[in-house]
């Protein structure tokens, strides 16, 4: 299955994006401020795709041109799920940073999650030192719930989340 926006299109990974992953997720400032080690190689990238990015609510995000991936953005049953909740996540490549892709990906998977998978409440989290993905939940109208600290044991370090959450309700009043 593929979800479009007018720029973008999510796809299912496939095996042959691993160079491509490998590229993006091997940045030193992408998977540290997501809470996971930067790819060490192809092969991991490989592995990556098949033990984490291949469940069927895991796109790559891609440009509608090329349909190369750029980042990645998922629903799961997240730590503070419960009933009908799923918690969104998402990282891009530095290179596509603050060109407003982060947004309009987590804007289709909301009404993905909403319409296509008939969720109740949405949650999303950040870290304290991340404002880029702090801004995409800002304008995506979440709300703020709580903060915890959390340990990250890929990267050895406790940092403090912030978690929002949005309900079904709030895309029914005109929430974008």
């Amino acid at each position: 299955m593929k979800l479009t926006t007018s720029r973008l299109v999510l796809r299912p990974w496939t095996q042959e994006d691993a160079p491509a992953l490998y590229v993006l997720a091997s940045d030193p400032e992408v998977g540290p401020a997501c809470g996971w080690l930067p790819h060490r190689s192809v092969e991991e990238s490989r592995r990556a795709i098949i033990l984490n990015f291949s469940g069927e609510n895991t796109f790559a995000v891609t440009l509608q041109e090329t349909e190369q991936p750029i980042g990645c953005i998922s629903l799961f049953s997240g730590s503070v799920c419960s009933g009908r909740d799923l918690e969104l996540g998402y990282w891009l490549g530095k290179q596509f940073w603050d060109q407003g892709y982060a947004t309009e990906a987590a804007r289709r998977m909301v009404k993905y999650a909403f319409g296509q998978l008939d969720c109740s409440r949405v949650w999303c989290c950040h870290y304290a030192d991340n404002p880029r993905s702090r801004r995409v939940i800002e304008k995506l109208r979440f709300r703020r719930e709580f903060l915890r600290e959390e340990a990250l044991p890929a990267l050895g370090l406790r940092r403090l989340t912030y978690y929002f959450s949005r309900y079904r309700d709030e895309e029914r009043r005109g929430g974008e």
